[in-house]
């Protein structure tokens, strides 16, 4: 067994495989850019070596630098993690060159499958069904036009080295396949260093399921069950499970034993995913191979109980297999969520900048194959440490075990109730969204269910809660809670004191001035045990008045909670039933008002005396400013390109500036004809939110 490796690569997956490794008893090395000085995977490893500048081309993808930090600190093996290096063959090659352990497949897999145009030709030689498309390099966007007539629309442009939804287009018409062709050449060219692109058809109405391999040096190789992967947005999967709902015993077997052929037939060796699209009656056609470690390996870890990583390890090290395909269990349903540095009521743009606040769920899986059915975080960021604009989006993943699928859906509403980010924004509300769906939680869905049912955006609305007024209630009951310290607080000026009122008025805000009022009456409350009987009456006829009828009207909610006054998170029980929710007191717009959070969904609540509350009424709303003639940067990011200059005329359709971010490129086009007045950003310059680029007459 290696004594020492390295991990090539950065953030959550090397986390990950230090955790394995520690375990195992091996000495770690991390890698790091300039801009991840201060990150987790470098605290974590025994040793640390730069690498270079922040951009991935001048650090983690520079092989020389990677196989000299190997050395030097006297490594035996290197494993890649998934991305960047992980499935470059030459890079593979290099490694066992120089004497050292990649811990992966062998350079000769990696080149028969992990390039995605060579792994379509040899399956179709090992009579594997392919979709049907243009496996050959296309050259330029008039070609892919071309070729996508001859396959028929609609067609996915794909990077021949692509992974992970970069470098993937589908276009619908020759305008789409000529942009897409383009972007996609661009995106493939700057992740991986090698702008190869082809082209298939695009099935309509797929599901994407993947199988995971596992092979040895001896010629063993086992498939581990299915993933089901087909919740995805622009082709980047968002939440993945295990087993898939859809899949019958026979259809999983007949893949499993395909993905087995496969495997085989290029001698593979380590963990790796067959991936395929299934039709409506269960039909399967072979996707594609990673030859790598997959995002989503632990919902396979959670079911089977095995620990992916170290079984890498240990095969890179010359170990066969220690079991047969018969004796790999199939233990309850496993969910992982990806959580994201992006925005979804922003069209998901991304969102970088310092994590002010992170306080992950309370987990019970540390590590692959230990505690059963539980919750369990995978992350590479910290409390107070950045989101770099370098790299991909990824926060942590948000993995829960359940004996069933129900389980599993439960708990990972409650996970994502307790997960705690501020500073930057994120999917969270999405992720709920998603899982309070009801066609998700049927298992009636495939990968057009984020298209079909949020194909105009994101939005609040889309957010349900089952019982909003719950919500209201909860805020009544901290603010019961604070006026109960306030009032112990000694030295009040006599007459003055604080007093404890049974009526109140909960304001929620509805945006633009717009707010909804209810009355509130807590006719119980025990400081102590932190209980509250609160009433939420329905809206009074002008907004304010209502005290008799919080009596009336309305709903009743029992809340208990301990948690104290400043905790973000609080734990309790409302009407005997357990809740996680989120609160935070001050708001940029509301300083006293409360932001409530719960099942995805977030109010700003200020709770008032009646009094207070028809003063509030009269309070003028001051308009945000007038924006509609200026260009604003959407989100932080590179301004790489501006395609306007003063003076210029542009149509409602054409570009005016190119953002680069988390390594996907962003294209700003007019939304109707307007004359450009003023640049006022320059290229190469990094812009923050809402900053304005371009001003038009």
């Amino acid at each position: 067994m290696f004594k020492k490796i390295l991990i090539a690569n950065r953030g959550e997956i090397a986390c990950r495989v230090i955790k394995t490794a520690k375990k195992m008893g091996i000495a770690t090395v991390a890698v790091y850019s300039e801009a991840d000085k201060d990150a987790r995977h470098v605290e974590l490893a025994d040793e640390a070596v730069l690498l270079g500048p922040a951009p991935s081309r001048e650090s983690y993808l520079v092989a020389d630098k990677i196989i000299a930090a190997a050395k030097q600190t006297g490594a035996q093996a290197i494993h890649p993690g998934y991305g960047f290096l992980s499935e470059n063959e030459d890079f593979a090659r290099r490694v066992e060159e120089e004497g050292l352990v990649f811990i992966g497949p062998k350079h000769y897999s990696i080149a028969a499958m992990g390039d995605k145009i060579a792994s379509k030709k040899l399956a179709g030689e090992a009579q594997v069904n392919t979709i049907p498309g243009h496996n050959q390099p296309i050259e330029s966007p008039d070609e892919a036009v071309a070729i996508a007539h001859r396959i028929g629309y609609p067609v996915m442009i794909k990077a021949s080295a692509g992974g992970g939804g970069k470098g993937l287009r589908v276009a619908f018409n020759d305008k789409d396949c000529h942009d897409g062709f383009t972007s996609c050449r661009n995106e493939a060219r700057a992740s991986f260093g090698d702008d190869r692109v082809f082209m298939e058809k695009f099935v309509e109405s797929p599901r994407h399921i993947e199988i995971q391999v596992l092979g040895d040096a001896q010629g063993n190789v086992v498939y581990l069950w299915e993933r089901e992967c087909s919740i995805q947005r622009r082709h980047q999967k968002v939440i993945e499970e295990a087993p898939s709902p859809f899949i019958s015993e026979a259809t999983r077997r007949a893949m499993g034993e395909q993905a087995v052929a496969l495997a085989k037939a290029v001698k593979y060796q380590s963990a790796g995913t067959v991936e395929f699209v299934v039709g409506k009656d269960q039909s399967f056609y072979f996707l594609e191979m990673n030859t790598r470690l997959q995002v989503e390996h632990p919902v396979t870890e959670c079911i089977t109980g095995l620990d992916l990583v170290e079984l890498m390890i240990r095969v890179a090290a010359g170990e066969p297999l220690p079991f047969k395909q018969d004796e790999i269990r199939r233990e309850g349903w496993a969910i992982e969520c990806r959580i994201n540095a992006e925005d979804p009521f922003r069209n998901f743009l991304p969102s970088t900048g310092r994590l002010v606040k992170y306080q992950p769920p309370e987990t019970s899986m540390e590590a692959a194959g230990e505690a059963r059915f539980g919750v369990r975080v995978d992350t590479g960021v910290f409390d107070g440490g950045e989101i770099p604009m370098f790299y991909d989006s990824m926060i942590a993943k948000l993995i829960v075990h359940g004996r069933d699928r129900d389980d599993a859906i439960a708990k990972m509403r409650e996970a994502l109730n307790g997960f705690v980010i501020r500073g930057i924004s994120s999917n969270i509300p999405f992720q709920s969204a998603l899982l309070a769906h009801p066609d998700f939680r049927s298992g009636d869905f495939n990968t057009g269910f984020i298209a079909q049912h949020y194909g105009s955006g994101f939005h609040a609305e889309d957010v349900p809660h089952d019982d909003p007024d719950f919500l209201v209630a909860l805020a009544g009951f901290i603010r019961r809670k604070a006026r109960e310290r306030e009032a112990g607080i000694t030295g009040q000026l006599p007459g003055h004191e604080v007093r404890i009122e049974h009526d109140y008025v909960a304001v929620v805000s509805e945006g633009q001035g717009s707010f909804r009022r209810y009355p509130l009456n807590i006719t119980e409350y025990v400081g102590a045990q932190g209980e509250a009987l609160i009433h939420v009456g329905a809206e009074g006829a002008d907004g304010v008045e209502g005290r008799g009828q919080a009596q009336g009207g309305g709903k009743s909610y029992r809340i208990v909670s301990t948690s104290r006054l400043n905790d973000t998170r609080l734990f309790g029980t409302v009407n005997g039933r357990p809740f996680v929710a989120q609160a935070e007191r001050g708001t940029p717009r509301a300083p006293l008002a409360y932001r409530i959070q719960h099942n995805g969904r977030a109010i700003e609540v200020t709770v008032l005396s009646p009094r207070a509350a028809e003063l509030h009424r009269l309070m003028p709303y001051k308009a945000p400013p007038d924006t509609s003639k200026l260009l604003l940067s959407p989100m932080p990011g590179l301004l790489v390109h501006i395609a306007v200059q003063p003076g210029q005329l542009v149509q409602a359709g054409e570009r005016l500036a190119v953002i680069e971010a988390m390594k996907m490129e962003n294209i700003l086009t007019a939304t109707q004809d307007v004359k450009v007045a003023e640049v006022l950003a320059k290229v190469g310059e990094s812009l923050a939110v809402d900053q304005p680029i371009v001003r038009f007459e």
